[in-house]
């Protein structure tokens, strides 16, 4: 049962997060950003992972914490749903047409996380998000689950077309990297037996 629920609470948010590695893509997700939750209704619906999202913050301020702390919540819940890693594909990609937009994300499910970022926006804001804290969502997503993550918008002009083809290539490719690979069920895919833990583990 790959499964985990998160709550984390601060000073400035209080998020649960509920998920299912092995689900059908269903979600239920409420952040209070409007545009935040169309894209993790694309991540949940595209990787097949169930997603219950519930934020609550300080967006009488800014969507900075909320948007952040989603990402470590998602991010804290998916790390402990694969547990050991053990007989996961580790490795996915996928490349994301949207219109005139490609993106292209890859990521290793590591234990060593690390962001790679190339995407450009020209407007400040999508709906009422700014476009400036889409970065921060993949960083803090990215530290959080303990995965390398490259999210590169190879082309394209529309900005909803733009990181709404990101979040759906993460999503492909995290259905790709948390499979279950039925040739290595139960072996841990590293040379080293175990992922994480330094940037020696291969």
């Amino acid at each position: 049962m790959r499964k985990a629920e998160i709550q984390r609470t601060t000073g400035e948010t209080s998020v649960r997060v509920s998920l299912d590695l092995d689900g059908t893509g269903a979600y239920q997700v409420s952040t209070g950003i409007g545009f935040l939750d169309h894209m993790l209704e694309q991540l949940s619906r595209h990787s097949l992972i169930d997603l219950m999202v519930e934020a609550k913050g300080d967006l009488h301020i800014d969507q900075h914490h909320t948007t952040e702390d989603t990402g470590i919540a998602i991010g804290e819940a998916l790390a402990r749903a694969l547990g050991d890693k053990r007989g996961i594909t580790r490795y996915g990609s996928a490349y994301s047409p949207m219109d005139e937009t490609l993106s292209r994300v890859a990521l290793d499910i590591s234990g060593r996380p690390y962001l790679v970022w190339k995407a450009e926006f020209t407007t400040p804001r999508l709906g009422e998000m700014d476009t400036e804290l889409f970065e921060h969502w993949f960083q803090s997503f990215a530290v959080a689950a303990g995965i390398t993550l490259h999210a590169e918008c190879l082309y394209g002009q529309n900005n909803h077309h733009i990181i709404e083809s990101l979040f759906k290539g993460l999503a492909r490719a995290l259905r790709i990297a948390v499979e279950i690979d039925p040739r290595k069920a139960d072996s841990i895919p590293s040379t080293k037996g175990m992922l994480g833990g330094g940037p020696a583990a291969e």
